[in-house]
């Protein structure tokens, strides 16, 4: 089982800006990612999450969100592919980061899920 890795951000470059800083330790982990709205301006769009999760190789994507609205359209995304999608409510570049750093070594997704757990957002 392939892990993956989603960013969702209500701003595209900090989407964008995310990912480029995660590929300095992923290795091969595919990375996609979504921010702004269809029409550029600040928000999320749930199409262009589901397009981040099919684009994205992995059979199981550990996904990650700036804001509460992002986590509402990455929940309903989610419903829409078969793939297994997890939603962290962590900050979003510490959590990202420590994903990334750890799936190269071939850690599970429970492993990954132990050292994200001392950065969950209570609530």
């Amino acid at each position: 089982m392939m892990l993956g890795i989603t960013v969702v951000s209500h701003v595209p470059e900090i989407a964008a800006g995310v990912v480029q800083l995660l590929k300095q330790v992923a290795g091969e982990t595919p990375i996609t990612f979504a921010g702004g709205t269809d029409d550029g301006r600040i928000g999320t769009s749930m199409e262009k999450i589901t397009a981040a999760f099919a684009d994205n190789p992995a059979d199981t994507i550990l996904a990650f969100y700036d804001l509460g609205s992002a986590k509402m359209n990455l929940e309903m995304a989610s419903e829409l592919t078969d793939k297994e999608i997890h939603i962290y409510n962590v900050p979003l570049i510490e959590g990202a980061y420590v994903a990334a750093s750890l799936i190269p070594t071939g850690v599970t997704r429970l492993q990954v899920e132990e050292q994200l757990a001392p950065l969950m957002v209570k609530g």
